[in-house]
């Protein structure tokens, strides 16, 4: 274990084992650029043996009861736990997450292990009405549900420790072996998760650990070994992937703009202060993040001057002080790009209300308005912290908005009009309309996914549990 200062070494695991390699590369902190953690990347051989492992330990892991399974992963919850301030604080210093937005990450990966803990006790199958034509009046049908074998996980860097766990767990949970590929930029932190798993007792053959850039991932996902894959990214990957995928189970967790809608009955006090959170926690890097911002032009002026009242009150810098808001982007290629999209966006006429600087990896919370809807800033995924506020008159043109960019993650929208709420969800195509909530709400518990080109299938314990095993049909003569 390393302790706060130290360069971590962040080794991959597969064939039961630790692994050292002879080549490794410098990780660099975004807020600070020292290294942080020297990182032990893997080459062909190495995804052959690890995919080899994983195979051998498939079959084991399936015929383990469900009650071992569930145990198992009750220990990891509580060594995630008791572990928290150790990878919270590794997790801060590859990624540049705050500490704060770090513990609160650790503590929701504890649970999301404890849900799969839960579940993997209630995997059920079903009586089929076959008696309902004449083949079947004579027979007795069952569906029972099987693992699908080995998960290949695709772990992105903005929340890797609770998104490692939403797929470690429901693949273990429903008895598959997985192959966790990490995020470069979260190494070590992925070392932690993974070793806490096999200390609560997850079998060494059960799990692989891999770090390496794109190619790795893209040589994963092409293997004929993997029976399932679970991604979380950019939609043009997930498109490739979804492309690679065949026959195969996929669900792929993309990105989206953050819709979310001020209505004119709103409460502009309190929607401000939650807006600011939303918009400007972990540096925007999240794919539900509050990107574009509509706001009725009746709540307009009232809303937008509370608005920047709170986050003109955000803290941004360090992200090991507890009081720090808003930390770096993942790297300087990241800053450079929200900064080039910035000023594009005022070269074109838009109004940069508040921000819009830069310190090293550090971007201002930044509040931009009179944009249109060619600008990246606009119609690009940011993942960094700028919001756009767009006045609106007609929701229906908002709602139109939001169908013709082709996405469709999560959309917030405050109003207190159950007949407004109604109509969004049946004209607007995102997986979740959250009334009187940003587009960033996502309990752990409950689906979580995208339509259109924001993903495909669902993330929940219960949901990915489902999607990670199959349905076998068991026909048999009625004995009566």
């Amino acid at each position: 274990m390393s302790s706060i200062g130290e360069t971590y070494e962040a080794r991959s695991f597969f064939a039961a084992e630790w692994t050292a390699k002879t080549d490794r590369r410098a990780l660099r902190e975004p807020f600070e650029n020292a290294v942080v953690s020297q990182v032990h990347d893997c080459g062909a051989e190495d995804l052959d043996r690890a995919l080899d492992g994983v195979v051998a330990g498939a079959a084991r892991v399936a015929a383990m009861p469900a009650m071992e399974r569930s145990a198992i992963l009750h220990r990891a919850a509580v060594l995630l736990k008791e572990r928290a301030e150790l990878i919270s604080m590794a997790l801060t210093r590859e990624t540049g997450k705050t500490i704060r937005d770090s513990r609160q990450e650790l503590a929701r990966a504890t649970d999301v292990f404890r849900f799969c803990a839960e579940e993997a006790i209630r995997i059920e199958g079903r009586h089929l009405p076959i008696a309902g034509s004449p083949a079947g009046s004579d027979k007795v049908a069952f569906g029972l549900r099987y693992p699908v074998g080995v998960v290949a996980g695709i772990v992105p860097f903005n929340a890797p420790v609770n998104l490692a766990c939403h797929k470690i767990g429901p693949a273990f949970a429903a008895g598959n072996s997985i192959v966790v590929k990490a995020p470069p930029q979260a190494a070590y932190t992925l070392s932690l998760v993974v070793e806490a798993c096999l200390d609560a007792g997850l079998p060494a053959d059960a799990i692989a650990l891999l770090h390496g850039d794109g190619a790795l991932g893209a040589a994963l996902v092409r293997d004929h070994r993997v029976d399932f894959l679970s991604f979380t990214g950019s939609s043009r990957a997930g498109l490739a992937i979804k492309a690679a995928a065949g026959m195969r189970g996929t669900i792929l967790e993309l990105g989206g703009v953050g819709p979310t809608i001020v209505h004119e009955d709103a409460d502009v006090q309190l929607v401000a202060a939650l807006c600011a959170n939303s918009g400007f926690r972990l540096a925007g890097q999240s794919c539900a993040s509050l990107q574009n911002l509509f706001v009725h032009k009746d709540a307009l002026d009232a809303f937008t001057g509370l608005f920047l009242e709170k986050v003109r009150a955000l803290t941004s810098g360090d992200p090991r002080d507890t009081a720090t808001d808003v930390g770096p982007v993942i790297d300087e290629a990241a800053a450079s790009r929200i900064e080039s999209w910035l000023a594009e966006a005022k070269a074109g006429g838009a109004k940069i209300l508040l921000g819009g600087g830069r310190r090293g990896n550090v971007i201002e919370p930044t509040v931009v308005t009179a944009t249109t809807p060619e600008m990246k800033v606009v119609c690009d995924e940011v993942f960094g912290p700028v919001v756009v506020i767009r006045p609106y008159e007609d929701i229906g043109s908002v709602f139109q908005w939001i169908r013709d960019t082709g996405l469709g993650l999560n959309c917030g929208i405050f109003t207190g009009r159950h007949d407004v709420a109604f109509r969004a969800v049946r004209e607007v195509p995102c997986a979740a309309i959250i009334v009187n909530g940003t587009s960033t709400f996502r309990p752990d518990q409950i689906p979580y996914g995208g339509l259109r080109n924001s993903g495909y299938g669902r993330e929940s314990p219960r949901d990915t549990i489902m999607a990670m095993t199959q349905e076998r049909i068991l026909v048999f003569p009625d004995a009566r």
